[in-house]
């Protein structure tokens, strides 16, 4: 009696007591291995898995540490989504890919997530659909003077968000669906607002910026990933100037930082990610702002490879002045061109590139540049392009037909030079000007062009 009780405790001190199931039956998947994982933050993980039987019938088991939102694959990979919340979970059907034969039979809050699930959509379609003839009747004078339709088309529209709210509004309290559902609505429903409800996007910009990333029900809940996503899209697609679109990301910066404050692996986390989400868009200014925010937190530790990418913004930023480059001539790939540092380049406008061989990328945007250098060198913009290889030949190879300065002193990720301007990826641009002051980040050949175009036009 001892020893079961002693195995009873050490379970219940691992946290491994799996003391919820998800069962069923999928009638044309026997023998075939169904899995059910789970979110943490950005990734997913494996709960369980089991092989189906020969009558299609399956179970799965899932414990505390589990709760919040999993799914369920099988061959086909056509995920099921399930609420993880402390009930056991029946589901029958055919097999994962035909939804339509998919019924829950067993757990409260699973029932009305499928309800939900199936409703809500064409909730919002009918929505849509009124608010575009709502738009023309009010808009139209061909339909302008009926005023009874018009009156119709707001009621209905009325009466199918009351609908909606009231179903939330009688979601169990205290459940996982209670606060799952409407978190879900907001995020799945950015761009049919942006596109169709204009009118609510200050209100649902609000509710992203209320939104607690420390959250355990987001964390777990598959929407950490989207959150972010579908909050700056919506600014970016919210119809106002790019100006005010970066004011309005740097509130939102703001809000998301003040809660994740609190929490180290959720603020790296979160803050990589969204980092890489800006830059992705070209959203520099707003990637800017969240690097020198992040640089200047004290609450909480950057891990090193965050920070190493972040303080590029900080030590390299538009108006700060770049260091001045001393070159060794024999690094040089053309003799005739070489000189001694960067300074010596006599020229309004200079663009430093780092790029190299091995990057993808470079090996498109290097020659563009080539091509486009006679016209840039017409507008007095110099470039010099420093090459983070590791050996002479793969330099040379690369650069021998470049038609501007190429220098590489094989050191890689080593290079002086590369410390000294904070590269981190490749490739890297800096737009200087006769002092070295940095005029712009250009994240693309193309931007760099019509930079040029723009404000060097005759």
């Amino acid at each position: 009696m001892k020893k079961i009780h002693f195995i009873i405790f050490g379970l219940l001190c691992c946290g491994k007591i799996f003391s919820q199931s998800i069962f069923g039956n999928f009638s044309i998947l026997p023998n075939q291995v169904i899995k059910l994982e789970g979110f943490n933050g950005l990734k997913n993980y494996p709960i369980s898995s089991t092989t189906i039987d020969e009558k299609g019938n399956f179970k799965l088991n899932y414990t505390t540490e589990d709760y919040g939102i999993g799914y369920l694959m099988s061959s086909d990979n056509k995920p099921i989504f399930v609420i993880l919340s402390g009930e056991n979970i029946e589901i029958v059907g055919e097999t994962l890919s035909y939804t339509e034969t998919i019924k829950i039979t067993k757990g409260l809050q699973n029932k009305l997530f499928e309800q939900y699930a199936k409703e809500h959509p064409k909730r919002e379609q009918v929505l849509s659909a009124w608010g575009y003839l709502e738009k023309i009747y009010a808009s139209d004078s061909l339909f302008s003077i009926q005023k009874s339709p018009l009156k119709a088309i707001y009621e209905e529209k009325l009466r199918i968000k009351n609908e909606d709210d009231a179903f939330l509004e009688a979601l169990p309290k205290d459940t996982y669906i209670k606060w799952f559902l409407p978190t879900r609505k907001l995020v799945s429903s950015v761009s049919t607002i942006a596109q169709y409800r204009p009118e609510e996007i200050p209100e649902t910009i609000i509710a992203f910026r209320n939104l607690d990333y420390t959250d355990p029900r987001l964390y777990k809940s598959g929407l950490f990933k989207d959150a972010i996503e579908s909050h700056f899209w919506l600014l970016e697609n919210s119809g106002n100037p790019l100006d005010k679109v970066f004011e309005e990301m740097k509130i939102s910066i703001d809000a998301m930082m003040e809660k994740l404050v609190i929490n180290e692996k959720v603020f790296n986390e979160v803050t990589n990610y969204l980092f890489d989400l800006l830059e992705r868009h070209s959203l520099f200014q707003a990637s800017e702002y969240l690097a020198l925010k992040v640089l200047n937190e004290n609450s909480c530790t950057i891990n090193n490879d965050l920070a190493n990418q972040l303080e590029t913004y900080r030590a390299m930023k538009k108006g700060n002045i770049a260091p001045d480059i001393i070159f060794t001539k024999s690094n040089f790939i053309n003799p005739s061109r070489t000189i001694t540092k960067l300074s010596d380049i006599n020229s309004k406008y200079t663009v430093v590139v780092f790029g190299a061989s091995w990057c993808p990328k470079c090996n498109e945007e290097l020659p563009e540049i080539a091509k486009l250098y006679d016209k840039w060198k017409s507008k007095e913009v110099e470039v010099v392009f420093i090459s983070l290889e590791d050996n002479r030949k793969s330099f040379i190879d690369f650069a021998k037909s470049f038609p501007f300065r190429s220098y590489s002193d094989n050191k890689k990720w080593e290079s002086k030079i590369v410390k000294d301007y904070y590269v981190f990826s490749t490739p890297t641009m800096f737009l200087l000007d006769t002092k070295r002051e940095i005029i712009l980040r250009p994240n693309t050949v193309k931007q760099m062009d019509a930079w040029v175009d723009w404000y060097l036009k005759e």
